[in-house]
């Protein structure tokens, strides 16, 4: 699916084209609107806008350079109860449909920014579900970018949707209890749903309002990153706006300074409802990240799973009530036999909920202060769209299981592609961590994402490495493959200098690797060859800028310090070895690995 794609829609790559003149965005947008057409049988738009109606944005766009504007001429949807001025506002509900003067706060924010809206996206009805089978007619249930027997997740169902198969480059969704991550999960996307308050929800038809969240799509962690930085601000205007408490976005984004400790579920406390292949794909994640570096810790998951049952079980469904109460009639009957609970519970009802969660609130942040962040599954399994109309709200229900607790305990949280199903549905995890931990997330899965190298949404694309606006600033990443490696014996001379493990990966398949004379300590050498190279295992250490230059005045010859080509393409500072210390050094290519080598030494 996605293989007709004509181009990469990941953001550095569009502007990379635009700014070279390859590419124009009228030009773009007719590749668009004719690939909307292919996917029709995939219910992902409510409504299209006409080329009329786009003009007006093309238009403004001829005052700028592409330089002048961070996204300039990006394209991207917007899901159904966000306001785009002069186009319906639906909720995927006919009777309560209008027409918006005004856009909503992070729309104008986006546009001004030079992104381009495509449309406004399909969703479950007011924004109520997990599952992207709750639109009724003329939309219908929205399918899985990779699978349309598959559910694809909701609320934000169209919005992830259009991301993943290439029709936008990003899409804005509300998520509530897990309706901007569950998506993801089921598309292969970066799913954002920041900081309670963080994005504006002016213009945006509330389901909880005092839990709603603004959430992004992306193809990359650095996509989200980017359209975060352009929509991350105050809205005086919005009672439940909150400032953010980083002001220098770029300096808090993408600089790790030691690889992070994540707690993660043990294996009696995981719930995934009989989907063995779910666990084993948790478990896998795991030993993915330990393998990369990471430090793990077994949490406590007890306190958050209490939370939230409390969503749904609680008085907070009487927000939805209050919200779109007068419609009821108008409903779907799943979403009406939701909604119309919402009247019914007592002021008394509110308070005893406002203190449990209070005191489940103190449980969960002592856990998180012993780690960086969290991971759990993103939901507990992938289910058939016939197996959810069959059962709609106990599925609907499990696939929640992992989400509905982090905006009533105030977090921070972002799903992140992970592993795949046997069948090749993608089975993503979610990171999440304190208020305004957003861009420590965010930074966290573009390390994961490095580690994985997947496609993009459901193209044969691989995310841009070139163009990556992840700062490296005061910071200097260098490859090792011998006595520096982590645990032997020279590798102080990085952890020293607050150097930190970034991952492990291997070269290109064009090196060949010597044991030099002398020591010790014992030390490699690694050269180039155009003919009977390999692949060698080496490790990716990032240092302070500050320290780089006396790390580097301490490397004898006859090694220095160039670039090698990683096994992924990219090149990245490294020891290499100059030609003449081979003419008496041991070949040890065939071991792959320092490691290897040294332990056939007897």
């Amino acid at each position: 699916m996605g293989s007709n794609r004509l181009r990469s829609m990941e953001i550095s790559s569009l502007s990379e084209a635009y700014s070279s003149g390859e590419l124009n965005p009228e030009k773009l947008l007719d590749e668009i609107l004719n690939k909307i057409a292919d996917y029709a049988e995939h219910n992902i738009w409510i409504r299209v806008l006409t080329r009329k109606e786009l003009q007006p944005y093309l238009n403004r766009l001829k005052k700028f350079k592409p330089a002048d504007l961070p996204l300039y001429g990006i394209p991207f949807a917007i899901k159904d109860n966000i306001d785009l001025a002069g186009i319906p506002t639906t909720a995927a509900c006919e009777a309560f449909t209008y027409v918006p003067e005004q856009s909503a706060a992070v729309v104008e924010l986006l546009i001004n920014a030079g992104a381009i809206p495509i449309g406004k996206t399909n969703l479950d009805q007011f924004a109520t579900g997990l599952v992207g089978v709750r639109s009724p007619e003329p939309w219908g249930v929205c399918k899985n970018a990779f699978n349309k027997d598959y559910i694809s997740g909701g609320s934000s169902s169209g919005s992830a949707v259009a991301v993943a198969l290439g029709l936008v480059s990003f899409s804005l969704g509300t998520d509530t209890a897990g309706s901007g991550r569950v998506p993801a999960a089921f598309n292969n996307l970066v799913g954002l749903k920041p900081s309670r308050g963080l994005l504006s929800t002016r213009g945006v038809v509330p389901a909880c309002r005092s839990l709603d969240c603004v959430s992004i799509f992306s193809l990359t962690a650095d996509d989200a990153k980017r359209v975060f930085e352009c929509t991350a601000h105050p809205d005086e205007l919005d009672a439940f706006s909150r400032s953010h408490a980083f002001q220098n976005l770029q300096k808090s984004f993408g600089t790790l300074q030691r690889m992070p400790v994540v707690g993660v579920i043990s294996a009696e406390q995981l719930e995934t409802y009989g989907d063995h292949e779910s666990a084993q794909l948790y478990q896998r994640a795991i030993e993915c990240l330990a393998g990369a570096g990471f430090g793990i810790k077994v949490i406590d998951f007890q306190p958050f799973r209490e939370a939230a049952r409390l969503l749904y079980e609680g008085p907070w469904v009487a927000e939805r009530f209050i919200a779109t109460g007068a419609y009821l009639d108008d409903m779907l009957e799943v979403t009406r036999s939701i909604i119309g609970k919402g009247d019914r519970a007592s002021a008394v009802d509110a308070f005893k909920a406002l203190y449990q969660l209070q005191v489940l609130k103190k449980k969960g942040d002592r856990i998180l202060a012993e780690v960086d962040c969290i991971m759990t599954p993103t939901t507990p399994g992938h289910y058939l769209i016939e197996a959810v109309l069959a059962e709609p709200v106990k599925l609907n229900s499990q696939c929640g299981e992992y989400t509905n607790f982090m905006n009533l305990m105030d977090y921070s949280a972002l799903a992140v592609p992970m592993t795949f199903r046997e069948n090749g549905l993608p089975n993503g995890i979610t990171l999440f961590s304190m208020a305004f931990d957003d861009l420590k997330l965010l930074s966290i899965a573009n390390t994961i994402e490095d580690l994985n190298n997947f496609n993009l949404g459901a193209s044969p694309y691989k995310k841009n490495t070139k163009t990556s606006s992840f700062s490296e600033d005061g910071w200097v990443t260098v490859a090792v493959c011998g006595a520096h490696l982590e645990g032997l014996p020279l590798n102080g001379q990085l952890t020293r200098r607050n150097g930190y493990l970034l991952e492990k990966t291997r070269s290109a398949a064009c090196y060949r690797f010597y044991a030099l004379a002398g020591g010790p300590p014992f030390r490699p050498g690694l050269m180039r060859s155009e003919h009977g190279g390999a692949e060698i295992e080496v490790e990716l250490w990032r240092v302070p800028a500050e320290y780089f230059g006396s790390f580097v005045a301490g490397i004898p010859a006859p090694l220095g310090m160039g670039k090698i080509e990683l096994a992924d393409g990219r090149w990245v500072n490294s020891f290499i070895c100059e030609g003449y210390a081979v003419e008496d050094a041991e070949d040890i290519t065939r071991f792959g690995s320092w490691r290897n080598y040294m332990a056939s030494k007897p």
